[in-house]
């Protein structure tokens, strides 16, 4: 199992960058494309629908005490080291970190990048990538939260690959220095049985100051 979802997250998890395409309209705006038919002005807003925002305010668990920092950006991660285990990344040349449950098959990743990055866009270039291997997935839920007092966008996407229904829930920030996508991933029958696990991981991100 944890060799297939490392697949899985691997094949869905590209680079931001390289899911952008720009074009000239026909009144001289360059603006960038996705697939799915959404666009932005480049150096402009995106076009995008409304994401509701949860008044809750999500912070690390208590439990969670040994801070992972990464290497590239101002941020880092609370873990329960009881819990999970975590590595530099082998299996995906786009992340930092690696996230196992040590007693189930929950998984997880870190990706930091030193591009700054809209969060709107940052959901339209998460599901182009997503669509490139799994055509059926789809966002099942969205929001902003306040993790630690940082503005994150949560998403949670469901899809397809090979047969093997999965899904992905995770955070997706960006600031000045540059984007971070922190997800976890399981199978689509087992996430209910994981979810709490998920966020209790999701929720030890912080940007150090």
């Amino acid at each position: 199992m944890k060799k297939l979802f490392l697949f899985l997250i691997c094949v869905c998890s590209i680079s931001v960058v390289q899911a952008q395409k720009t074009a000239i309209t026909e009144t001289g705006e360059e603006v960038i494309l996705y697939s799915d038919g959404t666009w932005k002005l480049k150096n402009g807003e995106t076009k995008a629908a409304v994401i509701a925002v949860n008044p809750k305010k999500f912070v690390k668990p208590v439990t969670s005490t040994f801070l992972l920092k990464s290497t590239k950006l101002n941020i880092g991660v609370w873990i329960d080291s009881k819990t999970w285990t975590f590595k530099k990344a082998a299996s995906n040349e786009d992340a930092e970190y690696e996230f196992q449950l040590k007693d189930g098959d929950l998984y997880g990743m870190m990706i930091t990048e030193k591009v700054e990055i809209p969060l709107e866009t940052l959901k339209e270039i998460a599901l182009e990538n997503g669509r490139a291997v799994s055509p059926d997935i789809t966002i099942v839920k969205e929001e902003y939260r306040t993790v630690n007092n940082v503005k994150v966008l949560m998403l949670q996407m469901n899809g397809t690959i090979q047969g093997v229904k999965f899904t992905y829930f995770g955070y997706y920030y960006s600031n000045a220095n540059g984007t971070v996508q922190f997800l976890t991933y399981t199978s689509q029958n087992l996430f209910a049985t994981y979810k709490v696990k998920s966020e209790d991981l999701l929720n030890g991100f912080v940007e150090i100051k």
